[in-house]
């Protein structure tokens, strides 16, 4: 394994002293402007870069954030959210040269874990949390442990969606903890609006993890544009799975053979729905015929279905590059805030359409 070349290595090729060296690296003054250009040119040339261990033990910042998700490992192969999430993220740290380091888990706790190490370990400045929880222990986790954070998906505030994003912290946030927030409940009425002005009464959700907070708000978002409808929960309800094809196949197979089963399903990601317009074509349902599907995420899953699936879109890398910008300005100095992501808009495809007139008596 080849040697990385250290601070005596550079001293060496530039004639010059291992302090002169530390002075020109670290910015600081002891060195003639010529000299830290040649101890900087030779350092480059040998492939030098900085011991982010070392620089956390001198106090210095670890130039990392950190990401930890505490999911199935078998739900996040197939899932687009991520993947377009962490390519927004990327992009915003690679311009400022920060590093992002990942980490799959099992479990909240574990997840805990993690920000206990990376702390006392000084391996990153920050961290960005998804998933937000309905009994979530890491906002007072970090709290204690001064970690500066952004949460990523908490509630939008009522009316606050599709506006500029908002910096001003609140007198009653945390001193360490943002927020990137999304508005999960008003995306859910565009779609219920839009099934029932087709004509739909009977509506599945096929909704994701129960524990998540984007979860419950989905859930309560249908029940209560359903109710205010005149529609209970004998003909609009939610049904919870892990968020993989598995699940989303099963669950749709068990409402579908239901005495009354519903006409349109909606489903917390692509990757379900395409699941379930699969159960749906293996049953002889035709979609929309008698069955129309929306899929919450829009990916290219949707769009390459027979029939293409209607879908909901967001910016989900914009989602990410919004949380990185938020954890960076909080890392240069600014005050924790909230930021607002733009509302997500509903794109009808040919997966909805009128329920056939008797299944709506």
């Amino acid at each position: 394994m080849a040697r990385r070349p250290t601070i005596k290595d550079i001293a060496r090729q530039a004639g010059v002293s291992e302090s002169a060296v530390s002075f020109a690296l670290n910015d600081r003054p002891g060195v003639s402007q010529d000299t830290r250009a040649r101890i900087r040119r030779v350092a480059e040339e040998l492939g030098w870069q900085p011991n982010s261990a070392a620089r956390a033990l001198s106090g210095e910042r670890s130039g990392a954030v950190g990401l930890v998700l505490a999911r199935p490992a078998h739900t996040l192969g197939v899932e687009s959210f991520f993947l377009q999430l962490v390519s927004g993220i990327q992009e915003v740290l690679s311009a400022a040269r920060t590093a992002l380091l990942f980490q799959v888990v099992e479990d909240i706790d574990a997840e805990c874990a993690v920000y206990r190490r990376w702390w006392a370990e000084r391996r990153v400045d920050g961290v960005l949390v998804v998933d937000p929880r309905t009994s979530d222990p890491r906002p007072a986790l970090l709290e204690k442990l001064a970690l500066p954070a952004v949460t990523i998906g908490e509630a939008a505030p009522a009316g606050g969606s599709g506006g500029p994003p908002s910096t001003t912290p609140s007198t009653t946030r945390s001193s360490v903890l943002s927020s990137v927030r999304a508005d999960d409940a008003g995306a859910m009425a565009q779609v219920l609006a839009h099934l029932h002005e087709l004509g739909h009464r009977r509506i599945t959700h096929i909704a994701g993890l129960p524990g998540l907070a984007h979860t419950v708000r989905r859930m309560d978002s249908l029940r209560s544009e359903a109710a205010r409808r005149g529609l209970g929960p004998d003909r609009v309800r939610s049904v919870v799975t892990d968020y993989s094809d598995a699940e989303g196949a099963a669950a749709t197979r068990r409402v579908l053979a239901e005495p009354q089963p519903p006409t349109a399903l909606v489903y917390d990601n692509d990757v379900m729905a395409v699941a379930g317009s699969a159960v749906a074509a293996e049953l002889g349902i035709p979609v929309p015929g008698r069955l129309s599907i929306v899929a919450w995420d829009d990916s290219a899953l949707c769009r390459v279905t027979h029939p293409r699936l209607t879908a909901l879109v967001r910016d989900t890398a914009g989602f990410g590059r919004l949380a990185a910008e938020e954890l960076l300005a909080v890392l240069a100095g600014s005050p924790p805030g909230v930021r607002i992501s733009e509302q997500p808009r509903l794109e009808p495809r040919e997966s909805t359409a009128p329920p056939p007139a008797h299944t709506e008596s």
